[in-house]
């Protein structure tokens, strides 16, 4: 048995023991598929949908049950292989890039992060359940070996459950191949709920020295939301300026709002690079009544999961005169 065979066995067994029986694997080809063997029933979703506070406190809630405690956001601005936070396992470099026993994060976390890879339709717009920025609901963590892998599984269903899912619509699918990406190798299974797929979970070892090894769990809240209840994507996240602007355009204010909030300055290189990115996808004449409300909303939400240095009303005046810079150029 190679040595990334004898690893995947021993994340099998490790998940194997911690689902116990009521899970079926199916393992074929070097993929495998855990689902809940009783099957069959529809998912009727909780009648009252949680406001954004009491959907985090109900997870940091969870969360601390199983012994997990919730870490502060790492800093938006990065500066490490990306400008910007991306991911909330960056807080893992140290460990996984360097080898070293320090992480700069580490628990659970409800990190804002800034993508610009989200799935996109044939006019260029972001596909429902994408967003440019959004909150990445993690749990990172050092562990002592592969097995842990399978508990911390287990630990998400029980969050998860808390929220109002239940185990017989989940499930987790992936390749038991290893991958590597320069410093770091890993396996990931992405999990689902309902056909929707929710995010992964990755276990990660430095390549030169396997003994610095981790779990990244991560989904996205807005689209955790969206699982929980279903509904209008647009409604969810943009709320009742959803019918005001397209919703490109509350995108690219959402973000600049969360980037100029931050305390990044519009620039022509670096992390401020991407307001102006964000920004410069606004047609002129775009939001013709005005940008402070939509930049009120997005502030009011991204306080919610950490705090922003700069106010709301100044981050206006900051995204106007970009717009008004653009706009005489």
């Amino acid at each position: 048995m190679t040595p990334d065979a004898a690893i995947a066995q021993r994340l099998l067994s490790g998940i194997r023991r911690s689902l116990g029986s009521r899970w079926d694997f199916a393992v074929a080809e070097g993929r495998l598929e855990i689902r809940y063997r009783a099957l069959g029933t529809t998912y009727c979703p909780p009648r009252r949908r949680l406001a954004w506070p009491e959907l985090i406190a109900t997870l940091e809630s969870a969360f601390a049950m199983r012994g997990v405690r919730r870490d502060h956001c790492a800093p938006l601005r990065w500066g490490r292989d990306t400008d910007l936070m991306v991911s909330a396992v960056q807080s893992l470099d140290p460990l996984l890039k360097d080898g070293r026993p320090v992480t700069h994060r580490e628990g659970f976390l409800t990190q804002p992060v800034v993508r610009f890879t989200g799935e996109r339709d044939c006019r260029g717009a972001l596909v429902d359940g994408y967003l440019t920025s959004f909150v990445n609901v993690s749990r990172i963590e050092p562990i002592r070996g592969i097995e842990e892998y399978g508990a911390i599984l287990d630990d998400w269903l029980f969050v998860l459950s808390r929220l109002g899912f239940h185990a017989r619509h989940l499930s987790f699918a992936g390749r038991l191949d290893v991958w590597r990406r320069r410093e770091v190798a890993g396996i990931t299974l992405m999990f689902g709920h309902g056909g929707v797929e929710l995010g992964d979970i990755v276990l990660l070892w430095n390549v030169d020295n396997p003994d610095a090894i981790a779990v990244d769990l991560g989904t996205g809240l807005e689209r955790l939301a969206w699982a929980r209840n279903p509904q209008d994507w647009t409604g969810l996240v943009f709320g009742e300026l959803s019918g005001a602007a397209p919703a490109t355009v509350l995108d690219a204010l959402r973000t600049a709002t969360l980037l100029v909030g931050s305390g990044i300055r519009p620039s022509g290189r670096g992390a401020g690079a991407a307001i102006r990115r964000v920004l410069g996808t606004l047609a002129p004449g775009s939001a013709p009544l005005g940008i402070s409300s939509a930049v009120r909303s997005a502030h009011r939400y991204w306080t919610t999961m950490t705090p922003l240095p700069v106010p709301w009303h100044a981050a206006v005046v900051e995204i106007e005169q970009e717009l008004a810079r653009r706009a005489a150029a």
